[in-house]
Parts: C-alpha cells; structure tokens; sequence
C-alpha cells in the first residue's frame, strides 16, 4: 500500500473515501472525513517540510492554487515525488480526481460516477448576474478561470467579474454595489461569511448563503453539490 501526504482538503477527503488507511499525513485543514486519523502537517500554505520528510511518503498530492511552489520545489528536493494538480474547471476537477487516485493505487470509485452523473443532468435556474466575495477587509471576489466560477455558471449565474484579468481581484465595496448584480453569492470559506456579517455590505442585493464545500471542494461533495447549490441560490 502506498503512503500518501495530502496538501489539499478536498483530495484528502477524495483519497480516504476511496483508499482507506493510505493517507500517512494532512493538513490541519483537512476536516472531511469528519473521522479522519491522520498525522497533521501544518497548513495548506505553510506545510512542516521537515515533519513530511521525515515521514518518507511514495507521494505527496498538492494542488497549484492551495500551495506555494516554494513549498512543492523543498519537498521535491528532498526527495519526494510530488503531484501537482490544476482544477479550474468542473472537466480538469474529474480528470485530476482520478490522475490522483490512480497515483495513489486506487481504482475509480462509484462516487467518482456519480458526480459526472449529477452535474451531467443539472439544469440551470433562472440566469442571474452575481458577485461572489470570498473575503473582506479588503474585499476580494471571484475573478476569470475559476472552478467556483465554472460550477456557478452551470447553475446559469454569470459572474459580474469573470472577465477581469486577475483570478480573485480586490474590489473596493462602492464598486461591488455598482457592478450591475442582481445577487450577492456568500460562501462560508475561505472566509465565514453568515447572515449577520456580509450581507449588511449588499443593501440593495438579496443574498445567497452557500456551503464552500460544495462551491469550492472538488472530491465527493461534487455528487451532492449541483442539487445543494442550486437549492441555495433559489
């Protein structure tokens, strides 16, 4: 059996559902399984190289947006074979998926089918232009070449910003109100947003709560996440 580190919350939880007892190390970040038993590492952005070399995994699975490269280059120069993914769309989320569990030994699980099955058949819901803040103080939103921004987009909401030119510009919060949305979309991460703090900033936008896992996380929430979402944004 292979031993595996994971740098990314959503591929741990992708790898402990699929091959049980692989996982040698995660994040402090990796909360799903809710169960899981795991050595814990540091974080997404600051992983302890030297506890994770020391550990001697056959792999380490990352991604390009959640880790740093500075991080990935310490760990390869060690030694280890270090797996980096790319997730921008909902396509690039299924073939990475499986690119990885195939990396960690593991055949294609059902909840892989079912994920393709369920965003295959999602319908979109009534089109709606939206801005998707994921931070404040200072504000920062949902720019271009998203996977958060792809899986919305399915759902038929056009994201105000998804043609600026950074992925996750800083927008001053006068401009948001002004963007022509007619939606405000607030996830619970990376930043907590909740009924009292965010919407008071969008008086004039009826806002839409959802679950940052199912907007963000590319592993088994995507089988959930097409009928959740759209649930939310209703």
């Amino acid at each position: 059996m292979r031993r595996v580190v994971s740098l990314v919350p959503s591929l741990t939880e992708a790898v402990a559902v699929s091959a049980p007892g692989v996982l040698a190390a995660v994040t402090d970040w990796c909360s799903h399984p809710k169960d899981l038993d795991a050595v814990r590492v540091g974080g997404t952005k600051n992983p302890d190289i030297e506890a994770i070399t020391a550990l001697g995994p056959d792999l380490v699975i990352a991604n390009e947006e959640e880790n740093r490269a500075p991080d990935l280059a310490a760990l390869r120069a060690a030694g280890l074979e270090v797996l980096v993914t790319t997730v921008r769309t909902l396509p690039q989320a299924f073939s990475e998926l499986e690119r990885v569990l195939r990396a960690c030994g593991t055949g294609r699980p059902r909840w892989l089918d079912e994920a393709e099955s369920a965003w295959a058949t999602a319908e979109p819901g009534e089109p709606r232009r939206a801005v998707v803040p994921i931070w404040r103080r200072p504000w920062m939103v949902l720019g271009s070449d998203t996977f958060a921004g792809d899986l919305l987009a399915r759902l038929g909401i056009e994201n105000v910003y998804a043609g600026h030119a950074d992925r996750y510009p800083r927008i001053a919060l006068e401009e948001l109100n002004t963007a022509g949305a007619d939606l405000v979309v607030l996830p619970d991460e990376p930043y907590r947003f909740t009924a009292d703090d965010g919407p008071e900033s969008f008086p004039r936008l009826p806002a839409a709560f959802v679950d940052g896992r199912m907007l963000t996380w590319y592993g088994p929430s995507l089988a959930a996440a097409p009928a959740a979402l759209r649930a939310a944004l209703r």
